[in-house]
């Protein structure tokens, strides 16, 4: 990669068991706290499974919002659904599988063929999608416009 941007640091600490909370490096940022499932932990937050997916999601829909607003394409309240996959690797250890997202920006009938192009461009723009895409492979569905 070309030049750094920027960085970012925050802290993760165990609270008990496999609780732990984040801490952001915003004030304005609330603490999270991350938990397991049982049998392991007691779901007491979302898991880095669920952060990882919440993370995909979100950075999609964004990028299709930017990418829409950029080509003046109105959409209604982005909906994003995300669903993962988990399965076992060659060493027996639980892996990301795959996750797809399908995402619906509620766009009106008149406006499907201008969405083309920022449909063709966005997801190159979603920071988090394009740096796990080659460990993860994510399938990506925008409603009306894919022919869902």
């Amino acid at each position: 990669m070309s030049g750094v941007i920027s960085e970012f640091s925050l802290t993760v600490d165990q609270l008990r068991d496999y609780e732990f909370v984040v801490k952001f490096d915003k004030p304005t940022v609330a603490d999270l706290t991350t938990d397991e499932g049982p049998p392991l932990g007691k779901d007491a937050g979302p898991s880095p499974v669920r952060l990882l997916a919440a993370a995909v999601g979100n950075c999609l829909a964004a990028s299709l919002l930017f990418a829409c607003r950029k080509a003046g394409v109105p959409v209604a309240p982005i909906h994003a659904g995300v669903k993962v996959r988990i399965a076992r690797n060659e060493n027996r250890r639980l892996r990301v599988d795959r996750i797809q997202v399908t995402l619906d920006p509620g766009i009106a009938g008149e406006f499907l063929d201008q969405a083309r192009g920022p449909r063709s461009v966005f997801e190159d723009f979603c920071t988090v999608t394009q740096s796990i895409r080659d460990g993860v492979p994510v399938d990506v569905i925008v409603k009306g416009i894919d022919g869902e």
